[in-house]
């Protein structure tokens, strides 16, 4: 079987969900989900897509890489851009801007990437701590929510977000086309035949933490120009969904298969279940249940799909 149509079946679960939930929605709501909607949607949606992007690269490394400080990096860089580079120093360009924030998202993938592959520490416990670290941070420097955001970057909410997320897709693009990418995946296929075979296996994982930690810094940046301020309680409830997406999207949470892409597509999906529920004016409790049930049934799929291919094989 070619690499094309292993891709298309990680991901096919995914594809039918989008096609089947986009389509209800059109039904449903069609005011809403006109074509010239489509660019206020998406910027709706970026904050999700970027949080699912940003975790992927960990998960690939495999070794149990789930990266749980995502959510909160993305809140610590809305308070940092919102409430110290602008307001407080009165910075409001974005060539210090976005490097800064980025610098910040290398620096606790960085931190994070030393605990779980040089320490040897278990990468949720790892993330955990940054996760408290962060939140902790952010509330200290924001307790309450504050604004506005500069008008450059509240201009890249709706149709502009497309610009950030395709500098990531532009990024992920061109580490497939290094040899870091087909190191990246065979760790997180088998670390152990990967260590034999000479590969740098920490820093292989190292790497794939400072990525996350740069894609959760540019998710901050898409979510502090959806809201337009600065609010300390809002980046951590993207962790838990961003995973699902994730797994929904294809991306095995043992590491080693999938990519950016279908956890772009299990984001969609899970914006597209939001707006469908929300439509019936389902609370918020329901709403968490959903999230549930679509990570377990991903996860149930993907490890029927690998056993299937493992008899195949």
């Amino acid at each position: 079987m070619s690499p094309a149509i292993r891709k298309l079946r990680g991901v096919g679960f995914a594809v039918v969900m989008l096609v089947v939930l986009l389509v209800l929605n059109v039904a449903l709501n069609p005011a809403r989900f006109q074509p010239s909607s489509w660019g206020t949607l998406l910027g709706l949606a970026a904050p999700l897509i970027g949080a699912a992007v940003a975790s992927a690269p960990v998960i690939l490394a495999g070794r149990g890489g789930i990266d749980i400080s995502v959510g909160p990096l993305m809140g610590f860089v809305n308070a940092l851009v919102i409430q110290v580079l602008f307001l407080n120093l009165g910075i409001s360009s974005p060539w210090i801007i976005v490097p800064a924030a980025l610098l910040v998202g290398a620096v606790v993938g960085a931190a994070n990437g030393v605990l779980a592959t040089i320490v040897r520490i278990q990468p949720i416990v790892a993330t955990l701590g940054a996760y408290l670290i962060l939140t902790g941070v952010t509330l200290t420097i924001l307790p309450a929510p504050i604004g506005p955001a500069p008008d450059w970057l509240k201009a890249m909410a709706g149709p502009l977000s497309i610009v950030p997320l395709a500098v990531i897709g532009l990024c992920w693009l061109l580490i497939r086309r290094t040899p870091y990418y087909d190191l990246l995946m065979a760790v997180g296929s088998d670390d152990r035949a990967a260590y034999t075979a000479g590969v740098p296996v920490s820093r292989v994982r190292l790497i794939a933490y400072v990525l996350t930690g740069l894609f959760a810094a540019a998710a901050g940046l898409m979510l502090t120009s959806l809201i337009g301020s600065a609010d300390p309680n809002i980046g951590p409830t993207y962790t838990l969904i961003a995973i699902a997406a994730v797994a929904l999207g294809g991306v095995s949470l043992a590491g080693g298969r999938g990519g950016l892409g279908g956890a772009a597509i299990g984001a969609i999906d899970i914006f597209l279940l939001q707006s469908l529920l929300t439509t019936f004016n389902v609370s918020t409790y329901v709403l968490q249940i959903a999230y549930g049930l679509i990570l377990v049934i991903a996860v149930v799929l993907t490890a029927l799909q690998e056993r299937l291919s493992r008899r195949k094989g």
